[in-house]
C-alpha cells in the first residue's frame, strides 16, 4: 500500500506539511495567502501625497506668475481652478462630482477584503487615491465645502487642463477595463496555464499499468513427467 501511495505521489497521512487538507483552486485561478489591501492602500497613500504636495507648491510658487513652458512648448506648468471633474468636464456639476468621488471611495474601501488579484489592487489604488485628492480639494478648498475648486497645473496640447489626480483615475480606469477584458477577477490571480490536473482513479490506472507484471510458474517435476512419461521410446 505505502508503495503505491508513493507512485501516486500522495501524501503517507491526511496532512501535508503539518497542516489540514485544502483544495486545490479552480483551473484558470489561485488566491494568494492574504487579500491585497496593503497594496492597493499603499498605492492610493502613495499618490494622494503626491497629489497633495504637488498642487501644495503650485499654489505656492505659481499662482501670481505666468506659466512655464518646457519641453519646447509642448508641457506648461500653470495654476488654474476647477469646479467640475477631471479634465474641467462639467463645471457648474460640483456638488454632484463630489457625491460621485464619494460613492467611489466608499465602493472601493468596502471591497478591498475582496481583492486577491495584484493587478485589481494597483488599478483600485490608483483610483482610490485619484479620487481622494480631488476630494480633498472640494471639501477644503474655496469656495466652501464639498464645493471647492480643484487645483489643476498641468497642460499639453490639445487638452484640458489636469492634475496628478486626474491621471491616477485615468490610469485606474483604463487598468480596470483592461483587465475586465481579459477575464481576471477581483478575488483570483491569473494562473499560467500548465498541464491538467490528474484524476485519482487516472493516477491509480497508471500506477498499475506501469507496475511489473509476475513472472509465469515455473512447471512443477510432477507437470514435467506427465508430459514427458520415462520410458517413452522406439519399439
Amino acid at each position: 500500500m505505502r508503495g503505491l501511495q508513493a507512485a501516486r505521489g500522495t501524501p503517507l497521512s491526511g496532512q501535508a506539511d503539518g497542516g489540514p487538507d485544502r483544495r486545490d483552486p479552480e483551473p484558470g485561478a489561485s488566491r494568494s495567502a492574504r487579500p491585497r489591501v496593503v497594496i492597493l492602500l499603499t498605492v492610493a497613500v502613495l499618490v494622494l501625497a503626491a497629489d497633495i504636495i504637488s498642487k501644495a507648491v503650485v499654489v505656492a510658487t505659481l499662482s501670481d506668475r505666468a506659466p512655464i513652458r518646457l519641453l519646447g512648448g509642448f508641457l506648461t506648468l500653470t495654476e488654474s481652478r476647477n469646479p467640475g471633474a477631471a479634465f474641467s468636464i462639467g463645471p457648474s456639476d460640483t456638488i454632484l462630482f463630489t457625491a460621485i468621488a464619494v460613492g467611489v471611495i466608499a465602493f472601493i474601501v468596502r471591497t478591498a477584503r475582496r481583492i486577491y488579484s495584484l493587478a485589481w489592487a494597483i488599478a483600485l489604488g490608483l483610483l482610490l487615491g485619484g479620487a481622494t485628492g480631488n476630494l480633498t480639494d472640494r471639501i477644503f478648498r474655496a469656495p466652501g465645502p464639498f464645493r471647492g475648486w480643484v487645483v489643476d497645473w498641468i497642460q499639453v496640447p490639445h487638452w484640458p487642463v489636469f492634475n496628478l489626480a486626474d491621471s491616477a483615475i485615468v490610469c485606474g480606469g483604463a487598468l480596470m477595463v483592461l483587465l475586465a477584458a481579459r477575464g481576471h477577477r477581483l478575488d483570483a490571480e491569473p494562473q499560467a496555464a500548465g498541464p491538467p490536473p490528474v484524476a485519482p482513479h487516472s493516477a491509480s490506472a497508471s500506477a498499475s499499468a506501469s507496475a511489473p507484471e509476475p513472472a509465469s510458474a515455473q512447471p512443477s517435476a510432477a507437470e514435467q513427467s506427465r508430459e514427458h512419461p520415462a520410458g517413452g521410446g522406439s519399439g
